[in-house]
């Protein structure tokens, strides 16, 4: 009887446990499972970090700020995010010296729909923590200008303008993986020209990256995981600039089943966030 009880009592548990839900795993750019701590110490010893998210991503948000505040712990932290435009870098530094609040930011600056939620809690805890925040993005009108008129159209532009770009003319190389993967995306919709609108934000992101980035400190970016997927994008720009770095990035992907690395997504990053596809997204 004690025998019977005892087995029910550990398959109970089994149970239980194997019943336990899990929101997300991560994995090695192998499909390897990686443990959190494993991942962080490895962060920890890099130059800089690209940080690839999906952008409703609850998990990957909340992820960010909580690598961001192991890292700051041993580190000495630059911040970075493309979700911030280069020209509202002032708005952001008076923000970041108390100059103005939340409301005015709002007001000067041109901040995604779920700043508030997403990326507010970044940006603050680089405040409170005074942390550098740069704002590395091209101004989404200049993109436009190059999807519409190639890179000579930013020519016409004028010496303000182009320091919130990368320098040009602009380095570019259309047969990357992932600049095909948009054409072959995008149908008859795609064109040279729209790839080209891409690089302008890829450069743009390296460009400020390393332009703020400070000898023994650790710069952490924060980019939509396109830009940096499968060591291209703006990785690609960092290296051509800095090859000597110490340089890991970070993808999220979303599967049914998070208990193994899909095959299309191995090499995708040094660490790839497998999010349950039923986790709730920030919209």
């Amino acid at each position: 009887m004690k025998l019977i009880i005892s087995l029910v009592l550990i398959l109970t548990s089994f149970l239980g446990y194997s019943q336990n839900p899990e929101a997300y795993k991560i994995y090695n750019a192998k499909g390897k499972k990686i443990r959190y701590q494993k991942m962080v110490k490895s962060l920890a010893k890099q130059d800089v970090i690209l940080f690839g998210e999906q952008h409703n991503s609850a998990i990957a948000h909340w992820l960010q700020l909580e690598v961001t505040k192991k890292l700051n712990e041993s580190r000495n932290l630059e911040l970075g995010a493309e979700m911030i435009e280069a020209d509202n870098q002032e708005a952001l530094n008076l923000y970041m010296l108390d100059s103005i609040d939340q409301r005015g930011l709002d007001t000067l600056a041109r901040l995604w729909p779920n700043y508030k939620t997403d990326y507010a809690p970044l940006v603050n805890f680089a405040k409170v923590n005074s942390l550098t925040v740069t704002a590395t993005n091209i101004p989404r009108r200049y993109a436009s200008m190059v999807y519409k008129g190639g890179f000579e159209s930013l020519d016409t532009l004028k010496d303000i303008e182009k320091s919130w770009i990368a320098p040009l003319p602009m380095a570019f190389d259309a047969n990357l993986a992932t600049y095909q993967s948009i054409l072959k995306m995008m149908g008859p919709h795609g064109s040279p020209k729209l790839v080209m609108s891409q690089a302008t934000k890829d450069a743009t992101m390296a460009h400020f990256i390393l332009k703020n980035h400070t000898a023994g400190n650790l710069f952490l970016h924060y980019n939509g995981a396109f830009h940096s997927d499968y060591y291209e994008g703006i990785l690609w720009y960092l290296k051509r600039q800095s090859p000597d770095f110490r340089y890991a990035t970070i993808s999220t992907v979303v599967q049914s089943d998070i208990n193994t690395l899909e095959v299309e997504y191995l090499g995708k990053a040094d660490f790839v966030i497998v999010v349950d596809q039923d986790v709730t997204t920030t919209y």
